[in-house]
């Protein structure tokens, strides 16, 4: 068991699990973090655990949150729609705060382990234009985390990892082949249905069928 430990955010979806195998082929010793925070559908939540278990996670947690009481997205208000088109802006599937809190509670473990490494799969190339997933916010978190910790404080720092920053879809698919990603485990949809199945019309599905399409590689998708 290598002491080298990461805490990785593991939605469920291609980049996150992409995330889980690269930091598995750094030599970390894995553990992976979801949250059951009120999102539309569960099917992500039991995407992770497959995923969890394929790569060999030490410990996979699931943390419930409440997300939902707050509202204002599309993927925690059923009184929202999903859209299934190109939108202008930041797009009504942006959950507010959820990377910084979801970042908050992986720093908390991460200092229970004796963890250094936080990973998470934000990307500022092919993505909805989440503010929270920019180089810039991803930056200033890794900042507060060694201000506001005690390891932090005592010298023993955190680094927030974000190794598919700049990498397109295509090259993330790619990358997560190279390392054993099985991607029929994973699921993208914003609006799956309970056996995983995906819409093949919102943001993030057209997102991961021209990652696969640019990868000259077929997606594994399963379509309702």
């Amino acid at each position: 068991m290598t002491d080298k430990k990461a805490v990785i955010l593991l939605s469920g979806g291609l980049d996150s699990a992409t995330v889980v195998a690269l930091a598995r082929a750094e030599g970390y010793a894995c553990y992976s973090m979801s949250f059951d925070y009120g999102q539309r559908h569960r099917s992500e939540l039991q995407a992770a655990e497959r995923v969890a278990r394929q790569l060999g996670v030490i410990e996979h947690k699931v943390i419930g949150l409440n997300l939902n009481g707050i509202g204002g997205s599309a993927l925690t208000d059923t009184s929202i729609a999903v859209p299934e088109g190109p939108a202008e802006g930041i797009p009504v599937t942006y959950v507010p705060a959820r990377n910084t809190v979801f970042l908050s509670l992986a720093l908390g473990w991460a200092e229970v382990l004796g963890a250094r490494d936080i990973f998470i799969g934000v990307n500022a190339v092919d993505y909805s234009g989440y503010p929270d997933c920019r180089p810039e916010f991803v930056e200033a978190f890794e900042r507060m985390a060694n201000l506001a910790t005690k390891a932090g404080v005592e010298g023993q720092g955190f680094r927030i990892c974000a190794p598919l920053q700049h990498m397109s879809k295509a090259e993330i698919v790619q990358a997560g082949l190279r390392h054993g990603v099985d991607y029929a485990l994973t699921v993208s949809c914003y609006q799956a249905d309970d056996d995983g199945r995906a819409c093949g019309k919102c943001d993030s599905c057209r997102l991961r069928a021209a990652g696969f399409a640019a990868a000259g590689v077929t997606d594994p998708t399963r379509y309702f």
